[in-house]
């Protein structure tokens, strides 16, 4: 892996998590009346997906939609069977009752969404495999055609 490549993906997460930020704070300045301020912080927000976007175009390339429903399992499955495990036994080490039980939910929901990505891949499959095979029948009648001519 290459430097440029290690700095692309952090500068991901870095703004990623930047976007995340100011929306939460837009919410809090709200909460608190300050209206002016939520808006400054989503306005940033907007800012910060689109640097986000431009850096995860350079490290994953611009994927078809087949790929990004792989690679939403693929992230999804990290989730529930790594990631969130991890969390629920350190949380559980530590006696963090809390950060347990929604490392617990987390799991729970990461494999709810891992499944609705895969049902909506499969939907897409058999939906091109249909088309893939009328889409071969016309060609074949138009070979024909065109081997009278």
């Amino acid at each position: 892996m290459s430097q440029t490549m290690d700095n692309l993906r952090e500068a991901f997460a870095g703004e990623s998590q930047a976007h995340t930020k100011y929306r939460y704070f837009a919410k809090i300045a709200r909460e608190e009346g300050h209206e002016d301020i939520a808006k400054h912080f989503e306005h940033t927000s907007d800012q910060e997906i689109l640097h986000s976007w431009s850096h995860l175009e350079l490290v994953i390339g611009k994927p078809t939609t087949k790929e990004c429903l792989e690679m939403a399992i693929a992230g999804e499955t990290e989730e529930f069977t790594h990631m969130y495990p991890r969390m629920a036994t350190a949380a559980l080490n530590e006696g963090d009752d809390f950060s347990f039980q929604t490392a617990q939910e987390q799991i729970e929901e990461s494999k709810e969404h891992a499944a609705q990505f895969q049902a909506i891949l499969d939907k897409a499959q058999k939906r091109f495999s249909a088309l893939s095979k009328i889409e071969k029948r016309h060609a074949a009648a138009y070979q024909q055609i065109l081997e009278k001519l």
